[in-house]
């Protein structure tokens, strides 16, 4: 059986801190689904297109990895992919206990699906694409915490 894991996240933009975490996740699965989600609590500084044209030009030597925008649940997602395992990046302590809050309700809703956490390197921790975004809007220069890939 193949192991299908989504990685799912609003990646506007993705940064080097998502790359860090997909690049370690690569050996743990046959195959890693970027999930690009709608969430209906942010607006979007770039369009899911976009986002997904930067994750698809990025990995696209790795038939491995594939980007997929998506709306709604996202173990409903993973139930369209055949997927049993979801990635969760932790930078903070913070952000573990939001995201076990998360991985509890979908064990509740869907005990077949695993979440899965691994914290990024900690030259990464203080990258977030909140962070990165603000920086842009307010035209500093944000190459340094994103992947030559993308641009605006």
């Amino acid at each position: 059986m193949e192991r299908i894991c989504l990685f799912p996240g609003t990646f506007d933009p993705i940064t080097l801190g998502h790359l860090d975490i997909i690049h370690r996740a690569l050996p743990l699965f046959d195959q890693l689904v970027i999930g690009i989600g709608t969430n209906a609590s942010k607006q979007p500084m770039f369009t899911v297109e976009q986002r997904t044209a930067w994750i698809s030009e990025i990995f696209k030597n790795d038939p491995r990895i594939s980007v997929a925008g998506y709306s709604g649940l996202t173990i409903d997602f993973c139930n369209r992919l055949n997927a049993k395992f979801i990635l969760r990046g932790i930078r903070y302590i913070s952000d573990f206990e939001y995201e076990k809050a998360i991985a509890d309700m979908n064990r509740m809703l869907a005990p077949d699906i695993e979440t899965i956490f691994l914290t990024c390197s900690p030259v990464y921790s203080t990258i977030s694409s909140t962070l990165v975004r603000d920086v842009i809007r307010n035209n500093g220069n944000a190459r340094m915490f994103l992947p030559d890939e993308v641009r605006f």
